[in-house]
């Protein structure tokens, strides 16, 4: 059908949020640091997004799009509620966000050395602060890293990171057991495996095991390794 539905022009889009803040439906969502629509049955014509945007990014049109689906909006709402409830709340922060890479060329061992590219591709990192079902799990292979080991190991983007869905904590700093939320992760998402990379002090043997136990609690029989990075930057064998 021909409707009214917003046009997010991304030249003009300087990446604030504002508008995926306004967006009551859920229809905006930031990628690469850009607001865009995601679904066009998510919204509703309305704009109360427009105004917030303070570089004039957002704009009418008429075209060929999906109806509205109030249905389909309110279970979405639902989903990021029980989100918000599991990560601790609706800080924009951890808000969830799904990441792409223009830069699937070129292997772990085959960097360019101008201009290193990123190999996150999901928000949030934190064990703490991830939603137990958000969507980037689904086929996902789990990466979970101390914070410590991305400054240490300095191959980590492209050596572990590429390809893989990161988790990161200190089971120190943190003073918390990882396990129980680990553990339902696994069990609710189709995890295809779990690497864990850690460092080779002693109190990060406690991220080891809590993967451990949550590994055999969910049940699944999943390929799993472990890395250690010593302090000096080098792998342990």
């Amino acid at each position: 059908m021909i409707r009214r539905i917003i046009q997010i022009d991304e030249e003009k889009c300087n990446g604030c949020g504002a508008c995926a803040n306004a967006c009551h439906e859920g229809a905006i969502g930031m990628v690469n640091g850009k607001a865009k629509l995601l679904r066009d049955d998510y919204c509703d014509g309305l704009g109360d997004c427009l105004p917030t945007c303070p570089t004039g990014a957002i704009t009418f049109v008429e075209r060929e799009a999906e109806a509205y689906n109030e249905a389909a909006v309110l279970e979405n709402k639902k989903r990021s509620e029980a989100a918000n409830a599991v990560s601790g709340g609706g800080c924009p922060g951890s808000r969830v966000r799904m990441i792409s890479h223009d830069n699937a060329a070129g292997s772990a061992h085959n960097v360019s050395l101008t201009k290193p590219s990123s190999q996150l591709q999901n928000w949030p990192v934190q064990i703490k602060l991830a939603p137990v079902n958000a969507p980037y799990f689904d086929g996902a292979k789990l990466l979970v890293a101390a914070d410590c080991t991305a400054y240490a190991y300095a191959n980590f983007h492209n050596e572990f990171l590429r390809g893989k869905v990161a988790l990161i904590g200190c089971p120190k700093l943190d003073a918390i057991d990882y396990s129980k939320k680990l553990c339902e992760i696994i069990k609710n998402n189709d995890i295809k495996s779990v690497t864990v990379v850690r460092m080779e002090v002693p109190c990060c043997g406690g991220l080891e095991m809590a993967v451990k136990n949550a590994l055999q609690k969910s049940g699944k029989f999943l390929p799993w390794q472990v890395v250690t990075v010593g302090i000096d930057g080098n792998i342990i064998e």
